[in-house]
């Protein structure tokens, strides 16, 4: 990577990351500490903050302490219908609309059941990548 970029994290991505802090809280903290930002809407933080309330209460506040570190767009104008993430389930489709909308460069997501046929591809200007592959291009 050269200059700098624009990272949208996706809902599990920032799961994993209050989770533990493991391979994905690496991650975030090597982008952020290249100079680059990362970015989240309010529809990823919800979706983020619900599965941590049900399945992992105690990372709440780890939760909390990372979005103090990110870009976060209040703006809740989802374009789900987007013609660039048309592909995509109906559910998914605001995680690429808001980072087109956002004019991220990545969009960094581990769910590979509905973006993974999207690895290395763009969308709207977003490359759609993985966080294995996210890595590999820092």
């Amino acid at each position: 990577m050269r200059g700098r970029f624009r990272v949208f994290l996706d809902a599990n991505i920032l799961f994993s990351a209050a989770k533990s802090d493991g391979a994905v809280r690496s991650l975030i903290d090597r982008v952020l500490d290249g100079g680059h930002e990362c970015w989240v809407d309010e529809f990823v933080v919800t979706e983020a903050r619900r599965n941590l309330v049900a399945k992992e209460p105690g990372s709440l506040e780890a939760f909390e302490t990372l979005l103090l570190r990110l870009q976060v767009n209040q703006a809740h104008g989802i374009d789900a219908q987007s013609k660039e993430a048309a592909w995509l389930p109906e559910k998914d489709r605001p995680v690429l609309a808001a980072a087109i909308r956002l004019h991220c460069d990545y969009l960094v997501t581990g769910d590979k059941t509905h973006f993974g046929a999207g690895y290395g591809m763009k969308f709207g200007g977003v490359a759609i990548c993985s966080p294995r592959s996210m890595l590999e291009n820092l």
